[in-house]
């Protein structure tokens, strides 16, 4: 399951098999700035994995703000969940467009705005 409010995410998974993995994750999102990346999405997850508590942080700046999943499979491998299924986590692509939206309108993005490649280097 997965609900969607600008700024806040909500996935729930129940294990169905012993290899199987639960989460229950309250993802918020919202611009900030940091000191020495500048202007970019602030992301807090936390909840449950496997029963246990979850609680990251991560900050990515404006021109990575987009690959926000990258980062929320790193919290997904730290605590456990496989890659495997940590790739059925991301498939539901409507929810996640909804995040990319709401992304692009909270930091003023438009589509063919210039970014600075360096910052993929």
């Amino acid at each position: 399951m997965a609900q969607f409010t600008p700024g806040h995410l909500h996935v729930e998974r129940t294990a169905l098999q012993k290899s199987d993995h639960s989460y229950d994750l309250i993802i918020e999102y919202k611009v900030d700035q940091d000191p020495s990346l500048g202007k970019g999405v602030r992301f807090t997850v936390k909840g449950q994995i496997q029963g246990k508590e979850a609680l990251e942080e991560f900050f990515l700046p404006k021109e990575e703000a987009f690959n926000f999943a990258r980062d929320l499979s790193k919290v997904f491998a730290k605590h456990g969940v496989p890659k495997e299924q940590q790739i059925q986590i991301h498939a539901n692509n409507k929810i996640y467009d909804k995040v990319f939206e709401d992304i692009r309108e909270k930091l003023a993005i438009k589509s063919g705005d210039p970014i600075d490649i360096k910052d993929f280097e």
